[in-house]
C-alpha cells in the first residue's frame, strides 16, 4: 500500500510539474518583419525573410517557405523545391536566407513543396507571403 502511495505522490508531483511548465511558456506572437525576394537565375529564387518572436529556426523556415509557395504560384508555377536555409538570431531578430527553385511540375528531391497547398496553410496560420 505504502509504494502505490508513494507512486501516486510521485506523479500529481510530476503533473503539476508539467502545468507549471506548460503555464510558464510565453505564447507564441510573431512580428513578420518582411521578406525580400531576389531571382538569381531563371528557376532558382532568393528569399530573405525577418522576423521577431520565432521559437526557433523551424518558424523562420516556415515563413521562408510561405514566400516561395506564394511567389511560385505568382510566377504561373505549382511547385518549388527547397535547396538551402541559413538561419540567424541576434537581439532578437530572425533573419532567413533561403533558396528555391520554381517549376511547373513536381520537381525530384525531399524537400518540395506544392504551392496551392502550402499557400493555403499559410493562409490559415496568418503567415504573410510575398
Amino acid at each position: 500500500m505504502r509504494a502505490r502511495i508513494s507512486l501516486s505522490l510521485a506523479a500529481l508531483a510530476a503533473l503539476c510539474a508539467c502545468e507549471q511548465d506548460s503555464q510558464d511558456r510565453a505564447p507564441f506572437v510573431p512580428s513578420y518583419e518582411g521578406i525580400e525576394t531576389r531571382l538569381l537565375d531563371g528557376d532558382l529564387v532568393n528569399f530573405f525573410v525577418a522576423m521577431r518572436g520565432a521559437r526557433g529556426s523551424e518558424d523562420v523556415e516556415n515563413y521562408a517557405d510561405c514566400a516561395a509557395a506564394q511567389y511560385a504560384l505568382i510566377r504561373g508555377y505549382g511547385f518549388a523545391r527547397h535547396l538551402r536555409t541559413n538561419v540567424s538570431e541576434e537581439g532578437g531578430l530572425w533573419r532567413g536566407d533561403a533558396v528555391y527553385t520554381i517549376s511547373a511540375a513536381l520537381p525530384r528531391g525531399l524537400k518540395t513543396i506544392d504551392a496551392e497547398v502550402v499557400a493555403s496553410a499559410c493562409t490559415e496560420n496568418g503567415i504573410p507571403m510575398v
